[in-house]
């Protein structure tokens, strides 16, 4: 045995090698095969770069109910622009739809006397502002269409009144003592109604007295006040009716 020396160093280290340049190889085959690395453990993603926190989802939410409640808010504000527009446009048009029935009917007044239900004699224009006892206006009206032939007069007996506070328009079939149709609402919220009369020479009356019973006015003039809103100036002409009698050339 003498002679024979085995030195483990060298033999060692070159196995070590060899093995570590084996895995390399088998490493290298396996990325190009797509394998990926083999005996390597990669680091997990961090989680707070794929996620978001308690506080930025807090905030987030916290935006979000910002902006929809300025939209609840918007659309609210619009509703209600939008209700009170529709509800001035009724009003107007119901004050429109009075303003045409009395333009309609003065426009078409007759000098015609009549007699009430208890038979006395009223004139051809009667007003009157002593409260919801009697009408504010009473005069006959012509043009009155009788498309079913009935057996009625072309002349109407027209009647407006106020009464708890609203405008009515009140009917008569028959011109000498007969009773009133049912009234027809025309405004509502009504609190005063003030008339004045403009006569033959210009002039403008507070109270229509005229020297005989057939005498009608000129023009009408409609101050009406309602509950919440600035008095309305309506003003209407009547249709030409008798001239008035002077005193002196009815005594000659």
């Amino acid at each position: 045995m003498k002679g024979h020396v085995v030195s483990n160093v060298p033999f060692v280290s070159s196995e070590v090698e060899k093995r570590v340049s084996c895995s390399s190889h088998f490493s290298t085959a396996l990325e190009a095969n797509g394998c990926g690395y083999v005996g390597r453990v990669s680091p997990p993603a961090q989680s707070a770069e794929q996620g978001f926190t308690l506080i930025e989802l807090l905030v987030a939410l916290m935006i979000f109910a910002m902006l929809a409640s300025a939209g609840v808010l918007l659309l609210g504000n619009s509703v209600s622009a939008q209700a009170q527009v529709k509800a001035r446009l009724d009003d107007m048009a119901a004050v429109q739809r009075a303003g045409g029935a009395l333009a309609g009917d003065l426009g078409q007044a007759v000098p015609r006397i009549t007699r009430t239900e208890a038979g006395t004699l009223a004139p051809a224009f009667w007003a009157h502002d002593g409260g919801e006892a009697a009408p504010v206006m009473q005069f006959v009206r012509g043009g009155w269409d009788n498309l079913g032939d009935l057996p009625r007069p072309s002349l109407q007996k027209v009647e407006y009144w106020v009464r708890q506070g609203r405008l009515e328009r009140r009917t008569y079939a028959q011109l000498d003592g007969a009773a009133g149709d049912e009234p027809a609402a025309l405004l509502d919220n009504v609190e005063t109604v003030v008339l004045r009369f403009r006569d033959a020479q210009g002039k403008w009356q507070e109270v229509w007295t005229p020297s005989q019973p057939d005498l009608m006015p000129r023009a009408v003039e409609m101050i009406l006040t309602r509950t919440g809103e600035p008095p309305i100036m309506l003003r209407f002409l009547v249709a030409p009716g008798p001239a008035e009698k002077l005193e002196g050339a009815a005594g000659a």
